[in-house]
């Protein structure tokens, strides 16, 4: 008799280009297993998962962030597994009970255009406090973080560096300066690439592409530390395709795999493989942790509805 190809339907946040990637690899390694890919924005997709809460439509959740992961409506919705190589993944980068592991992760950097700083005698922003001076009115935009995982840590790691109330000050003289908030959070990096604005809060994988491509741009990591996510995979208790799914979630933490994301991600959290040259060539560097915020995701999961309610009031236009 022969076997039927399983289907599994999976719900990701990963960019296109890199969602396009890893799943060309994994079909290639898991041959007779059929991927439905659905890919939203992190804050789109919780609202679909929560929407559907009742009758789950996917098997698995596939490069979401930690944030929203552990939103106990969430957690509920999910199945424990350890898949093959989990000791792999630093017991910070899991959770205790195999709900969910991370294998990948972004954080904050501003895209900088040098042909407009120069055109418009601008000085290098290096921090989140340089974007306050009054010569990059008009200048700067950012990721809306109701529907971007980007600029919700972008908003949350203020507010947890500085504290609420001197957090949402500075929040609000930054909007001074902000001439629009974007959907996604690439796309501020790719503004500011074209050359539309000075800088783009972005996050640093969408920086080093660009850089790549050969727009003039720097990426600055903002010296007060990079707010930053974790992205997660975990199975949903209502999967029909178990078995598949599972296999699936093996191959998350393969050896292929692995290096395929470090050909895409800043942060990798599976050990083994290296940090590409032209990542440390465009300013990241090796030893990631150091310049990364130690996220507090439990708070920016409890306080998110809170948060984004407060930014909306204030700030949304």
């Amino acid at each position: 008799m022969e076997t039927q190809a399983g289907t599994i339907t999976v719900y990701t946040s990963y960019e296109e280009d890199e969602a396009a990637a890893f799943l060309a690899l994994a079909k290639r390694d898991l041959p007779d297993i059929q991927v439905n890919l659905l890919r939203l924005s992190t804050g789109d997709l919780h609202a679909r998962m929560l929407a559907e809460s009742a009758n789950p439509r996917h098997d698995l959740i596939w490069g979401w962030a930690v944030t929203n992961m552990v939103d106990p409506r969430i957690l509920a919705l999910l199945e424990p597994y350890a898949p093959q190589g989990i000791e792999r993944v630093p017991a910070r980068f899991r959770d205790d009970a195999h709900r969910w592991f991370a294998t990948t992760g972004y954080m904050a950097a501003f895209c900088v255009n040098n042909e407009v700083l120069k055109r418009k005698n601008l000085s290098m922003p290096r921090s989140w406090e340089d974007l306050l001076k009054p010569e990059f009115k008009g200048e700067v935009v950012m990721p809306n973080p109701a529907s971007s995982g980007t600029g919700y840590l972008q908003i949350a790691s203020i507010l947890q560096m500085k504290g609420e109330d001197a957090g949402w000050t500075y929040l609000e003289n930054l909007d001074q300066n902000i001439a629009q908030y974007i959907k996604s959070g690439s796309r501020p990096c790719n503004a500011a690439s074209a050359g539309e604005f000075a800088v783009g809060a972005s996050f640093a994988l969408r920086a080093i592409k660009n850089i790549q491509e050969g727009f003039p741009i720097t990426m600055v990591i903002p010296s007060e530390g990079a707010g930053n996510e974790l992205e997660a995979t975990a199975l949903m208790k209502a999967s029909r395709n178990k078995a598949d799914a599972k296999r699936f979630m093996d191959w998350a933490l393969s050896a292929n795999a692995v290096n395929e994301y470090y050909k895409w991600k800043e942060i990798v959290t599976v050990q083994g493989g290296a940090m590409p040259k032209t990542f440390v060539d465009a300013g990241l560097p090796e030893d990631i942790g150091s310049v990364m915020v130690d996220m507090d995701f439990a708070w920016s999961a409890s306080n998110r509805d809170r948060i984004l309610d407060t930014w909306q009031k204030r700030l949304e236009r």
